[in-house]
């Protein structure tokens, strides 16, 4: 699908935090628009990562139904990749041609399955290209 692009964790924990507000707001956004338009897309590990993070680490925790609640109105939508051994394949050899950390090379290989354009992170190069796939902070 033209136009997909991947939305790493942090995004999600920026629109749930009151740190940074501009960040907050661009945070939401794309989210938002990743929903509306049908062309956001998570990984089960971003999922993951983000209730770990909402449950236990945040500021302002996530209570168990709140949690609930955003699994369906905002991940369900975008969750396209789950895990799978192809996948993990796929990551090991990403991170050892690329010496990216383990958990980056799970992200592009993620949204390289899911045939995105962009993948929207604060934690990668910003402009670095993976074959298609380009990083970009939409922090910048």
């Amino acid at each position: 699908m033209a136009g997909r692009f991947f939305l790493d964790t942090n995004i999600f924990v920026y629109s749930v935090t009151d740190d940074d507000q501009a960040k907050a707001k661009r945070a939401t956004a794309l989210i938002r628009s990743g929903i509306a338009a049908q062309k956001g897309v998570v990984s089960y590990q971003v999922v993951q990562e983000f209730f770990n993070l909402a449950l236990k680490r945040l500021a302002r925790r996530m209570s168990t139904p709140e949690c609930g609640e955003y699994l369906e109105t905002v991940f369900r939508p975008m969750l396209r990749v789950q895990s799978s051994v192809a996948l993990l394949n796929d990551a090991l050899a990403l991170q050892s041609r690329f010496k990216l950390s383990w958990y980056d090379s799970l992200i592009v290989c993620a949204a390289l399955e899911a045939e995105c354009g962009i993948l929207y992170s604060e934690d990668m190069q910003h402009g670095q290209l993976f074959g298609p796939l380009e990083i970009r902070n939409p922090f910048l």
